[in-house]
């Protein structure tokens, strides 16, 4: 009774591909209608921040379509892009976790987003009586930061072009589609998402064409399954050498 009303409270639910509708079902099972009632949805234009570091963290977001990205701007002012939540978590939940009164993070929408969003005291009191729903929330948040570190210690000891392939890696294997694999990041973004410099971006994707471990159409990077296979190749032995 609780997933049709679910999909009574969330409509958009119903156009939503089964797995991400199951992500929702599983997350909520037993949150109590009261908690239901509360939901607003809205979409979100791509570019838009929706969460500020430092600012109160008083709403929970719930991203049930599009990608969003984590910003840390507080090294020599440079961006770095550090998370990208493809499976349902609770964005504010780890503060909420954590006991922390304000953001710790900038969030923004890398692509239109349909987004959920609860007031925070209504959350914490449903995940503070459920101690189901608790457990939940820790483990997920526990496996994002877990995931996060092991990027971190790979990008510690990469160089440029590895650390370019173990994106392109994890790209192919969350967003390929059909096994191929097509990628309109700008170059400044992928900086950004890998902590490089331009002209290191620009070697390495050079590098990419020479070896034919990409194909350069236009402005757009396309990858079949056979150039994702020797991209993690090369990935897993020069993690095996650090």
């Amino acid at each position: 009774m609780k997933h049709t009303y679910l999909h009574d409270v969330l409509p958009f639910l119903r156009e939503l591909e089964r797995e991400k509708q199951k992500q929702f079902e599983a997350y909520f099972r037993t949150a109590p209608l009261w908690l239901m009632d509360l939901f607003q949805s809205e979409i979100m234009e791509a570019g838009t921040t929706f969460i500020r570091e430092n600012e109160p963290a008083d709403t929970i977001f719930f991203v049930a379509r599009g990608r969003v990205k984590a910003t840390d701007y507080r090294i020599s002012g440079i961006a770095y892009d550090f998370m990208k939540p493809m499976n349902l978590i609770a964005l504010g939940g780890m503060e909420v976790i954590l006991g922390q009164d304000t953001y710790q993070t900038t969030l923004q929408t890398e692509t239109e987003c349909i987004v959920t969003k609860l007031p925070r005291a209504q959350y914490e009191k449903w995940i503070y009586s459920d101690t189901e729903a608790f457990r939940m929330e820790a483990k997920l948040t526990c496996a994002s930061l877990l995931e996060e570190e092991r990027r971190n210690r790979l990008y510690l000891f990469l160089e440029g072009a590895d650390r370019l392939a173990v994106l392109f890696s994890e790209w192919f294997e969350k967003y390929n589609k059909n096994d191929i694999l097509c990628i309109g990041e700008s170059r400044q973004n992928l900086a950004d998402e890998t902590g490089l410099c331009l002209k290191s971006i620009s070697r390495a994707i050079k590098k990419f064409q020479a070896d034919q471990l990409i194909v350069k159409k236009g402005n757009q990077i396309y990858i079949d399954r056979e150039q994702y296979e020797r991209l993690k190749q090369t990935v897993d032995e020069k993690i095996g050498n650090v």
